[in-house]
């Protein structure tokens, strides 16, 4: 099996208080804690090429008050990857933060799991405070990809490629995935909202954007188990810290990591 390089490619960003990031209290709810919008770049030796996750745009960021520091696609571009030739995309789940710019991948597979479309399409969605995560929009451009036959979908673990394999976990959303990618130093897991930030499973104190809470906490188990104990390849999904920990790719700044090699701090 050959062995994938894994890039987090950030887009965006949100200043925010710490007490934000979290259900229960915390020690200084007033803490600046800032919160990283990722997509996510897999490529091995082949060719191939895997986003996982797709973001939000312009729109969606002024609406939602966010900062766009650059669109997804000039992200991936400035990584070499043209978004129209990439085969497979995973969406992590439909919150508006992953699932906002699907249609740049006009010849992509898209890797989906069954438990996520019918959440956002279903009876749920008529509470407005478990839809506030959710774009109509976006939940449209899913189900044209589907009726376009452009859609996998996944009932629990599946395989997207060759040492790429999704594993649900819900919590946070009733689909949601995450990512579990052979590297040369082992399985990393890109962990999506399954924690989005280090300290969530650390502290045991969960982000607060909850569907089932016990889902959630098992899911950060279930994330450890998938990177076989190894804390330092569990990847969350907004944190700043990541930019810190990995190396930076040159010529981007930090802006740009490499999952796939040790973490440098």
């Amino acid at each position: 099996m050959s062995h994938w390089e894994a890039y987090a490619i950030r887009y965006g960003r949100h200043e925010r208080p710490a007490q934000a990031n979290f259900l229960l209290p915390v020690a200084d709810p007033h803490d600046a804690m800032p919160l990283d919008y990722f997509v996510w770049l897999l490529r091995n030796a082949e060719g191939h090429e895997i986003v996982v996750d797709t973001g939000f745009d312009a729109a969606c960021a002024e609406k939602r008050g966010r900062t766009l520091s650059r669109s997804v696609a000039e992200g991936l571009q400035a990584m070499g990857c043209d978004p129209a030739r990439v085969r497979d995309v995973v969406v992590t789940h439909l919150h508006y933060d992953h699932a906002g710019s699907i249609d740049l991948f006009a010849n992509a597979r898209i890797h989906i799991q069954d438990r996520e479309m019918a959440f956002a399409t279903g009876r749920h969605m008529c509470t407005a405070c478990i839809r506030v995560p959710f774009e109509a929009d976006h939940v449209v451009s899913m189900i044209r990809a589907l009726f376009a036959d452009k859609v996998q979908f996944h009932d629990g673990d599946g395989e997207v490629a060759p040492g790429v394999t999704v594993h649900r976990v819900g919590g946070h959303s009733d689909g949601l995935q995450v990512v579990r990618v052979q590297t040369a130093r082992g399985p990393v897991v890109i962990a999506s909202d399954a924690l989005h930030f280090y300290a969530n499973p650390g502290t045991g104190n969960p982000f607060p954007i909850i569907f089932d809470l016990g889902a959630m906490t098992q899911g950060w188990r279930i994330v450890k188990r998938l990177a076989e104990g190894d804390e330092s390849r569990i990847v969350p999904g907004h944190d700043p810290e990541v930019r810190r920990r990995f190396p930076a790719v040159a010529g981007h700044g930090d802006e740009v990591v490499a999952l796939h090699l040790p973490p440098v701090g």
